[in-house]
């Protein structure tokens, strides 16, 4: 009778509910069972840990991608150049950008400028872009600066679009790039690239946008910050990406500092370039 009871309970809440009823009437001699409480993981964060690019990961997908798109090599035609090069270039801009992939696929021309700016003593090619509210799931434009405005004047070169209302990702520039297209691509570049438990880990193109998060993150922006660049909300990039907490209290750790002879002090942190071509 009791496993009958207990069968057809579910929850800790409803399993005492039962023996109570069962101690009341004299069928068990205990009042209740104490379950240990077991500890809250976060299965959100932990997925989002999973499915983003490490470093050496993502080099080996660079690295792979000029195999991948390189045409005398695959013996491409001109249609399949383009369109290797187009994802060689998207997934460039993505893991510098953290565009959503519905964004980065309606990106027009007009929607993009790039600027050059000097900053102590080195020039920087960075793409300004605008997001209009009409193409993000939040309904709210935004502008940004970002890296990479050299991966967009390269494929411009290559794609030569005639108006400014081409979409970027587009082989042609009027026909916007199929999911269908793009996964498939996409998935044979981190293949390619030798990723492992890729399917298990949860990688998908989203995962870029994971990438340039936790690099912005890790390079010590604030999650203000991030979330400006990237549409969302500061909580929502603390929150999510909170796995990076014990990675920034580590850098704090060991973080040094030189004097130099003139008494300047010098903080000295290892450091390693965010991206490469």
């Amino acid at each position: 009778m009791l496993s009958e009871w207990v069968g057809g309970c579910s929850g800790i809440h409803t399993i005492n509910a039962c023996i109570k009823y069962l101690f009341k009437q004299g069928l068990v001699h205990v009042p209740a069972f104490e379950f240990r409480k077991l500890p809250k993981i976060d299965r959100k964060n932990e997925d989002v840990r999973r499915a983003t690019f490490s470093n050496s990961e993502y080099d080996a997908i660079v690295k792979h991608m000029r195999s991948y798109s390189a045409r005398k090599a695959n013996n491409l035609d001109d249609k399949a150049y383009k369109l290797r090069m187009l994802m060689r270039h998207w997934i460039l801009v993505a893991a510098n950008s953290g565009l959503r992939p519905g964004e980065q696929r309606q990106l027009r021309w007009r929607d993009v400028t790039i600027e050059r700016h000097a900053v102590e003593g080195n020039e920087h090619t960075l793409a300004r872009i605008r997001i209009r509210k009409e193409i993000t799931k939040v309904r709210l434009s935004r502008q940004f600066l970002c890296r990479g405005g050299t991966y967009f004047e390269r494929w411009r070169k290559i794609q030569q679009p005639s108006s400014s209302d081409d979409f970027v990702f587009s082989v042609d520039g009027k026909e916007e790039l199929s999911k269908r297209t793009f996964n498939a691509h996409f998935h044979k570049i981190v293949d390619g690239a030798g990723l492992i438990d890729v399917k298990q880990r949860g990688i998908v193109p989203y995962s870029l946008r994971h990438f340039m998060i936790t690099q912005r993150v890790l390079s010590g922006l604030s999650y203000s910050d991030v979330a400006e660049m990237c549409g969302t909300s500061s909580p929502q990039v603390e929150n999510t990406y909170n796995h990076l907490n014990d990675e920034r209290r580590l850098t704090s750790a060991v973080a040094s500092y030189v004097r130099t002879k003139d008494g300047l002090v010098i903080p000295v942190l290892s450091s390693r370039s965010y991206i490469k071509l």
